[in-house]
């Protein structure tokens, strides 16, 4: 299992859907059906692959602000070049909070 100091969030009312995020940093963001983003967890970092786009089922997670993913270490600088990059600013990083992944349900 990957070794992980941040986690982020994508705030879909902010997104414009432009994907820069997932060019740069594809482990990390994903594009939805609808032409937005969010993030997710690929299992070859964390041993499941985990999209947090709000749906029901294995594999998917709830999304906005509860749908908070863990960046690998090797992916920091990736990620956060993909935040400033955005132009929708609405990639939130944040430090590693156990409480929060835990209160994810997944």
């Amino acid at each position: 299992m990957a070794a992980t100091g941040l986690m982020v969030w994508i705030d879909q009312d902010l997104c414009t859907g432009d994907g820069i995020c997932s060019e740069i940093c594809p482990d990390v963001f994903v594009g939805r059906d609808d032409g937005l983003w969010v993030v997710k967890e690929e299992a070859s970092h964390f041993g499941a692959t985990v999209v947090f786009d709000g749906i029901d089922g294995d594999g998917h997670g709830p999304d906005m602000g509860r749908g908070v993913a863990r960046i690998p270490d090797s992916l920091i600088d990736t990620a956060v070049d993909a935040a400033e990059e955005c132009p929708g600013e609405c990639i939130m990083i944040e430090p590693y909070d156990q409480a929060v992944i835990d209160s994810r349900g997944v």
